[in-house]
């Protein structure tokens, strides 16, 4: 369905906006880490301890790809300082077979010189086609002497044919067709289209209007280079009014196609959309949501059983809970599946990783308050004139909590950590079944939330995964919660209601 204004635009960006002939080899960088946990960063000092770049490593978007056993988990590097006149954001890659085991590789991809379009890195994605891997990620340069005659963002194209030596292709480079805004356009996703028989590729693009758009372009065969432009995927609406819809993800799952994309200036949240066919229409669900403000730009990876969403936990600065939320953090991984409308999406703890921690123990009592009533290793907190508590021992490492909750319609309840014995002075993390959300309250102030359809007086099964800084809630396998929290080892943590009957059941701390 490529008319005669895609075949001029394409024309127009395949042969208007080659940079050169030259090509770039990349030699990877392989630092040769491992064991980085189930949250993992990129070490420090990879290049040397006289280079500048020897500083905190951090992950930023993640470019998930399956092959032979083993997920290749490309990742913006994000430095925590970055030298005067030098780029930022190249790829690097993480490898595991099971999200429990991770080596860092080191660099994959390398960010270009000052005259470049890719002095910056930005997303992008890579498929293979006929035994030659192909990435489109986004060049970024927003110096001012490269924007005097060229675009901010374009798509570059890098190959291999062993997935560790990269060869930058100079001749190819695709900007923002006429219509649409050339500062922000980026994050290519490509994929095949079964559907239809096409290779397409997802641009999150701009109107030259500003309004956000997932633009399409398509081609009979990456391998010769063309792309055209078709007419955007998706359009922001009016309601939602989305200033940019980065990372876009496509994906079919059962009887549904799925597209998934990240919104980073209103709620910055990871939302999808449902559809019955490729080309849409797309519909939001009541709750697009499967995690809150702290987990961004997820995009997928299926390994032929079961598919996972990939992003990462933003950090803060300073690293304190008082600090800002900042850009780049660990990465974390969902297993995503549907719910049971065989329709809208779900996630929980990939079952690798759950499986590990087998090492259950009851957690050793450290104080109660009025109104709590202990029964086994359970409790029942009768909170109805204020705040009740359960106060343990120190939690040690690598850690998952588990057991059962259930919330009175009118009361509040969760998991506190991160600060001291008093839940309202640290890090909580808060079911509220009559607000159906479950929300992140830092030493009093709201941080984070994700919405869920609680049923007043039901049991509901919880995990949280707790690694350094890094904490995420699992409900009942259906909605996580990721979170930043920093001095959880420094402190008790405990469980809590207010204003109502809350009951948990069989917890416990289960280590790897």
């Amino acid at each position: 369905y490529i008319d005669v204004i895609s075949v001029i635009i394409l024309l127009t960006i395949l042969g208007g906006c080659s940079q050169s002939d030259e090509v770039n080899d990349i030699p990877p960088i392989a630092p040769t880490e491992s064991n980085l946990g189930i949250f993992p960063k990129p070490s420090s000092g990879w290049k040397g301890e006289s280079d500048p770049y020897n500083t905190t490593g951090w992950t930023a978007d993640v470019m998930p790809y399956y092959e032979n056993g083993k997920f290749h988990m490309f990742f913006l590097h994000d430095a925590q300082n970055k030298p005067a006149g030098e780029g930022f954001h190249d790829i690097h890659e993480f490898e595991t077979e099971d999200f429990v085991n991770y080596d860092y590789e080191g660099r994959a991809i390398d960010y270009g010189n000052p005259g470049q379009p890719d002095f910056a890195v930005g997303t992008g994605s890579l498929i293979k086609v006929d035994g030659t891997y192909y990435y489109y990620y986004t060049g970024h340069n927003g110096t001012s002497a490269f924007l005097e005659e060229n675009p901010r963002e374009s798509v570059l194209l890098a190959t291999s044919d062993d997935l560790e030596n990269w060869t930058k292709k100079g001749d190819f480079k695709i900007t923002a067709p006429e219509g649409y805004y050339d500062f922000e356009f980026r994050d290519p996703h490509v994929l095949f289209n079964e559907e239809v028989g096409e290779y397409w590729m997802l641009v999150s693009a701009q109107t030259d209007a500003r309004k956000a758009v997932i633009l399409l372009f398509i081609s009979p065969d990456p391998s010769t280079d063309e792309w055209a432009v078709q007419e955007p995927l998706y359009t922001t609406t009016d309601e939602d009014d989305y200033l940019m819809m980065e990372v876009p993800d496509l994906f079919k799952m059962g009887d549904y196609w799925y597209l998934i994309f990240s919104e980073n200036w209103k709620d910055r949240i990871t939302h999808y959309r449902v559809a019955t066919s490729s080309k849409g229409p797309w519909e939001k669900p009541s709750n697009d949501m499967v995690d809150g403000q702290f987990f961004y730009a997820g995009k997928t990876v299926a390994d032929g059983n079961n598919r996972y969403l990939a992003g990462w936990t933003a950090r803060k600065s300073p690293e304190t809970n008082s600090g800002t939320k900042d850009f780049g953090g660990n990465l974390v991984v969902h297993e995503l599946h549907q719910q049971a409308d065989g329709k809208h999406l779900a996630v929980k703890a990939p079952s690798s990783v759950s499986s590990v921690f087998a090492n259950s123990e009851v957690p050793e009592i450290k104080e109660t308050s009025n109104g709590v009533t202990e029964n086994e290793n359970g409790f029942q907190i009768d909170a109805s004139e204020g705040q009740s508590k359960v106060v343990f021992q120190n939690l040690i490492g690598t850690s998952m909590v588990s057991g059962y909750i259930s919330v009175s319609q009118e009361a509040n309840a969760g998991i506190f950590l991160g600060g001291n014995d008093n839940p309202s002075e640290s890090f909580r993390i808060q079911l509220e079944p009559r607000n159906n959300k479950i929300i992140a309250i830092n030493n009093g102030n709201f941080e984070n939330v994700v919405y869920y359809d609680f049923d007043s007086d039901t049991e509901y099964h919880f995990e949280l995964y707790v690694e350094d800084s890094v904490a995420v809630l699992y409900l009942n396998g259906e909605v996580a919660l990721s979170n930043r929290i920093y001095n959880i080892y420094d402190s008790a943590w405990g469980l809590y209601g207010e204003f109502g009957l809350t009951d948990f059941g069989n917890i416990l701390i289960n280590q790897d």
